[in-house]
């Protein structure tokens, strides 16, 4: 049996119209990883070390030197390479930032805080919370966003975890009366309005095709020009509908991926596709939910 909280539906034949500032045809929300020290590593105590990278093979039994550098790479190049890069054409985006890496790395939150930059919180290690029981996700939540707000003075008010949410974690969010959105969903292109008492609280689709994972694909990005190709043909579809009928699009990078010199152009050519193109309204995603709830959507 199909369970009953599945929403196979939407918003149909007559999705919502959303007037975004500009009268942009489509909100276009950057959001960048930043995992390096949460992920799962011998050294760090666990009992297997992450797999997924360029080459994804898992060390056994031995810590994984190899892979704990592959990550260190985004905090010490590809963070800075990229925010050069937003900087140049003036971009404000979300960090979708780990508790723990903000222990190994906590300049580079307050770096992105001073400059404008949004912080989303995005678990404590970077692993699935599928498995954590309630009060276990409830302290793991509570101590994430004390952290967030310890190191840069300001408190996140949204979160997306690795893949994976529990059962429990949309609920204790709201709980947490704190969480603006979350963003562990990607069943649409617009974001979603959930309604309890006097406390609205918005979904904003996640997605993983216009994703920098893709370069770790067989048969998807090799060459940055293919990243930037498949977001352009994103950005043109939802450009097409969003005359009538104003989209979002949510592109997904990390430091240790994109960051490379060999992939960063495919970025830098969508941006100026973008500058050219028209239409877009590039923002936080917290200043996407607060348009949305403004106009009572």
């Amino acid at each position: 049996m199909i369970a009953p909280d599945r929403d196979f539906r939407g918003y149909g034949e007559q999705p919502p119209v959303v007037r975004w500032p500009g009268n942009a045809r489509v909100a276009v929300s950057f959001v960048l990883n930043i995992e390096e020290g949460a992920e799962l590593a011998l050294s760090s105590g666990d009992e297997r070390n992450e797999s997924v990278y360029e080459v994804q093979q898992e060390l056994i039994g031995a810590r994984d030197f190899a892979m704990e550098s592959h990550f260190e790479y985004g905090s010490r190049a590809g963070y800075w390479r990229i925010m050069r890069l937003f900087e140049k054409f003036g971009i404000k985006l979300t960090l979708n930032l780990c508790g723990r890496t903000l222990e190994a790395t906590p300049w580079l939150a307050q770096h992105a805080v001073a400059q404008g930059h949004e912080i989303m919180c995005h678990g404590w290690r970077w692993d699935d919370n599928v498995r954590m029981d309630e009060a276990e996700e409830r302290a793991m939540i509570a101590c994430c966003v004390a952290a967030i707000e310890a190191a840069t003075g300001t408190r996140p008010v949204g979160w997306h975890v690795r893949s994976h949410p529990s059962e429990n974690t949309r609920r204790l969010l709201r709980e947490e009366g704190g969480f603006l959105y979350d963003s562990n969903l990607y069943n649409d292109d617009l974001p979603i309005t959930l309604q309890r008492g006097d406390q609205p609280y918005v979904l904003l689709p996640y997605a993983f095709d216009t994703n920098d994972m893709n370069f770790f694909r067989v048969s998807r990005f090799v060459h940055g020009k293919d990243f930037a190709q498949y977001c352009e043909d994103a950005f043109d579809w939802l450009h097409m509908e969003g005359e009538t009928t104003p989209k979002m699009m949510t592109i997904g990078l990390h430091t240790r991926i994109i960051g490379r010199p060999g992939r960063i152009g495919g970025l830098a050519k969508f941006l100026e596709f973008l500058a050219s193109r028209g239409g877009a309204w590039i923002t936080r995603r917290d200043e996407i939910a607060k348009t949305w709830l403004d106009q009572g959507l």
